[in-house]
């Protein structure tokens, strides 16, 4: 396939060099130029401008750009883009996307991506071509998403990348990344903020380890990006912070009553330390790698019934690994709920 790329940053750099390396033929713009002679050298082939990119007549059009410069992209693309074409992009929000591409006429060939890699750096010069090693995306469908578009992206992630993946509604997928990713990067950010705070930083800060580096690693994430990834998804973020802030002051209180009401104290505290007992299993689970079973999936493409059969697999616990017309040979993996 003919990929083109828009946005040679951190995800689009790393994506366009796997994809030179899978054998595809990728065409990349960037809002800066200064990447190019680097992209050329890894096999990537630039042009100056988004309509100019348009017209490569790619299988596949990627949009890696922040989702505040999406408007403006898509503007630049709407009467550019071959009917042909399909759309998609790598943001870790879905519904505002929609919504963009959507106002722009571009619907019908829009199938939205994500996937689940990256790390604090950005630029070309951060992209790796390890980047995505053993990455879940996440593909995007609607009860309108057409299916020969579907396919696309989904060949394109399990063939070029060597990546799997999960199918899940706009809604859906914004809710379950904001559990995931967004609402860890404020509580991250709140906890080194509270250090700088705290007037025994700096001893607090010779005795952090492994606990502490994990729990902050995100924080290390430049301000505008987290902020743009906390903007984007306000209500599902602003709800999860809500639960969470209820479960410390409930569990702050607890702690001021260890010498006023110890049995109190003791079940409580303990109840909570247990009840994460069911994630603490299935990530043992998972860390041994060892999926619960791999079947194939007979896909009903003469109507929509193709997204529910792999919206519902996704939901089990599903990722689907390889996918053609007919079929999808799907992984299965420990989870904590059945659906």
């Amino acid at each position: 396939m003919r990929i083109a790329i828009a946005g040679l940053g951190l995800i689009g750099g790393s994506l366009a060099r796997i994809l030179v390396n899978s054998g595809y033929d990728v065409t990349a713009w960037n809002h800066r130029s200064q990447s190019y002679e680097a992209a050329r050298k890894n096999g990537i082939v630039c042009v100056k401008s988004l309509p100019e990119l348009a017209a490569s007549q790619p299988d596949i059009l990627v949009l890696c750009t922040p989702l505040k410069a999406m408007d403006s992209v898509l503007k630049q693309l709407s009467d550019k883009l071959a009917p042909s074409t399909t759309l998609t992009d790598v943001g870790s929000v879905k519904r505002e996307v929609l919504a963009t591409v959507s106002r722009y006429g571009l619907r019908k060939q829009f199938v939205g991506a994500h996937p689940m890699a990256g790390n604090e750096l950005a630029g070309f010069d951060a992209s790796d071509v390890s980047l995505f090693d053993n990455a879940t995306w996440a593909i995007t469908v609607e009860n309108d998403t057409e299916f020969e578009h579907f396919l696309k992206v989904a060949r394109m992630v399990c063939d070029g990348v060597h990546n799997r993946f999960v199918v899940a509604s706009a809604d859906d997928h914004d809710q379950a990344t904001a559990q995931i990713s967004h609402m860890p990067h404020v509580v991250a950010t709140a906890l080194a903020a509270q250090i700088v705070r705290n007037p025994q930083s700096n001893l607090a800060l010779a005795l952090s380890a492994g606990s502490w580096r994990d729990m902050t690693r995100v924080a290390l994430t430049t301000p505008d990006r987290t902020f743009a990834m906390v903007d984007e998804n306000p209500d599902n973020v602003a709800n999860l912070l809500h639960d969470i802030s209820q479960q410390l002051s409930d569990i702050a209180d607890l702690l001021d009553k260890r010498e006023t009401e110890r049995n109190i104290y003791d079940k409580g505290l303990e109840q909570f330390f247990e009840s994460a007992q069911p994630y603490r299993d299935v990530r043992a689970k998972l860390k041994d790698k060892v999926p619960e079973g791999v079947y194939s999936l007979a896909l009903s493409t003469s109507s929509h019934e193709w997204a529910n059969q792999l919206v519902q697999a996704s939901r089990k616990g599903g990722r689907i690994e390889f996918i053609d017309s007919v079929e999808a040979i799907v992984r299965h993996f420990p989870h904590l709920r059945d659906e």
